[in-house]
């Protein structure tokens, strides 16, 4: 029995046998098989070298290539893939060594680059980068195939990776992939987010979780506490039963809270939204008892086609939502791409520093035909909901007024066309860079409401990457900078009479909920699973003992104290979430 402690991203217990997803991009890891598997790991092995040949000839043949250089390329490419002894020494450290084919591909292919790279000889020594080419086309035989079973598995799993990206995570079909695990990653990862949106039990940032894992073997996900148990004994695997069931109950449990509003013990009314990634989850916000859709990500619409939408496409998906919700209220987050989400056509464009590169709004305002395609189709949808415009990352006035005047020449547009639309839908904008929080008074003026997306506020005050596991514990709501500047915010929004709202994963975190109260917000939207949670919670307190909690929170000096306190406040209100 192994155990493995990394970040808890996403609550619940899964326990599966484990499906390892490899990456091309990284180094394999040594993994054993079973003896009664390695006839079946060797044919793996052969099948990844015929088809490699077969697709390398496939090109060759419908490509006119000239020079004898590209010619020569593949020819050596050929030459290696065909030769016999290679592939017997990597077939025999499967058969032999019990070792994966990817392991044993991997290993021996990056022998022959490294003898290849110490050679004089220039010629020779630059075959080294043909061999990575190699084992890369190799591996991608492999690892697809392994891709294409996650689509057709019928047994339930947990996923075993390096990393995943949002794309893979929200294929996952929930009645089969019980929970993942992964090297990399943080809390607020967007692979995270969608996992909590999904209720999919996640452990991240283990750094060496591939390595430790073998295929098939049973693993332990710890959603909640952020442990990784690999080859449980049977008292540890006996007792994480009884932990599942428990889960699964207080699950029910809170359930029951669907139809109650959230209302604190002293009677204050508080607004419970869900945040989503796709229109079907529309539903889930209801079912769990939500009053609406606080943020509605429309990325899913750029990042999961070959082809970027077109204005049908997005009219169609807020169409869909507003079906479901009625007349509640639907936050409708303009694309937040760049950064670490890319439309297909731009996905080979890389910047050195994109979270502070070209991203949401900044890529709206540069890419104007795809920002008022959207824009269009959010207003036609306008008037058959209660739908309100949010600009993200908004970092300065100068930008929020640019957004607004391709939204009034959008609306000009459909006047022309005499296209129906609500002139007075409410335009807001998302509060998630220090100069947006510190000219919020500003801001405010030219404002309908203010959102804090405090995974983006926490990341760029405290200049910590998000989704870095070596850095991971520097990234925290705790921090007093980040409260400090949240406080200010809400200040400024009671000022200009004004909501403000928290719609980063802070909403969806027991431990600060009491803070956030004590701070002034009132409106929450959060991942749909936790909304039974948070609003037990809030109907266990008052706003009083909150503003006490905030007073004191105010006037401490560091994050470890900080969290400490409010962990030990949440525990005494809801013990059992803990």
């Amino acid at each position: 029995m192994e155990i493995k402690k990394g970040i808890a991203v996403s609550p619940g217990i899964a326990i599966a046998k484990s499906l390892v997803i490899d990456s091309e991009d990284y180094r394999i890891p040594r993994r054993s098989i079973l003896p009664s598997a390695k006839v079946a790991e060797v044919k793996r092995v052969r099948d990844a070298f015929k088809n490699a040949i077969a697709e390398l000839e496939d090109i060759h043949s419908e490509k006119d290539f000239e020079g004898e250089r590209i010619k020569d390329i593949f020819a050596v490419h050929l030459r290696f893939l065909k030769d016999k002894n290679l592939r017997k020494k990597i077939t025999d450290l499967v058969y032999n060594d019990l070792l994966t084919a990817e392991y044993a591909i991997s290993t021996t292919l990056r022998e022959v680059a490294n003898h290849f790279a110490s050679v004089q000889d220039k010629y020779i020594s630059e075959r080294a980068a043909d061999i990575y080419d190699i084992e890369k086309r190799l591996l991608r035989q492999m690892l697809g195939e392994k891709r294409h079973d996650i689509a057709s598995i019928t047994d339930e799993v947990v996923i075993v990776a390096h990393e995943l990206s949002p794309t893979q995570t929200a294929g996952f079909d929930k009645k089969y992939i019980r929970g993942f695990a992964t090297d990399a990653g943080g809390r607020t990862s967007h692979t995270a987010i969608v996992a909590r949106s999904m209720g999919i039990p996640a452990v991240v940032g283990l750094e060496d979780v591939t390595s430790n894992v073998a295929p098939m073997a049973t693993v332990i996900i710890d959603g909640n506490r952020g442990v990784v148990i690999i080859d449980p004994d049977e008292t540890t695997l006996k007792q994480y039963t009884e932990f599942a069931l428990e889960f699964e109950r207080l699950e029910r449990e809170l359930d029951t809270l669907r139809d109650m509003d959230a209302i604190t013990r002293d009677g204050v009314t508080v607004e419970l939204y869900g945040n989503i990634e796709f229109p079907n989850e529309a539903e889930m916000v209801l079912d769990k008892g939500g009053h609406g859709i606080g943020l509605y990500r429309t990325e899913f619409l750029y990042l999961y086609s070959e082809m970027e939408p077109t204005e049908d496409d997005h009219y169609k998906a807020y169409r869909e939502v507003l079906r479901v919700t009625g007349n509640l209220p639907v936050i409708i987050r303009t694309m937040d791409l760049g950064a670490d989400k890319f439309t297909q056509s731009k996905r080979f464009v890389r910047e050195s520093n994109p979270f502070l590169g070209l991203r949401s709004i900044r890529f709206c305002l540069q890419n104007l035909v795809l920002f008022k395609t959207q824009l269009r189709a959010i207003l036609r949808a306008s008037v058959e909901g209660n739908i309100r415009i949010m600009f993200p990352l908004i970092s300065s006035l100068h930008e929020l007024r640019q957004a607004k005047m391709i939204l009034r020449d959008v609306m000009e547009d459909l006047d022309e066309d005499k296209i129906k639309y609500n002139p007075n839908v409410p335009v807001g904008i998302m509060i998630e860079t220090p100069s947006a929080a510190l000219t919020a008074s500003i801001l405010a003026n030219e404002s309908d409401f203010f959102s804090i997306g405090t995974n983006d506020l926490i990341q760029y005050t405290l200049a910590v990457d998000r989704g870095n596991e070596r850095v991971s514990t520097l990234y925290s709501g705790a921090d007093p900078a980040v409260i400090k500047l949240m406080r200010s915010v809400m200040h400024d929004a009671n000022k200009a009479k004004i909501n403000a709202s928290i719609c980063g994963e802070m909403a969806s975190d027991p431990e600060f909920i009491m803070l956030l109260l004590g701070l002034g917000y009132r409106t929450f939207s959060l991942a749909p699973p936790m909304i039974p949670e948070i609003k037990k919670l809030i109907r266990s307190v008052t706003i009083e003992s909150c503003n006490s909690i905030a007073r004191k929170v105010l006037m401490m000096n560091s994050e470890r104290e900080v969290i400490n306190y409010l962990r030990s406040a949440a525990m005494k209100v809801l013990p059992e979430v803990f």
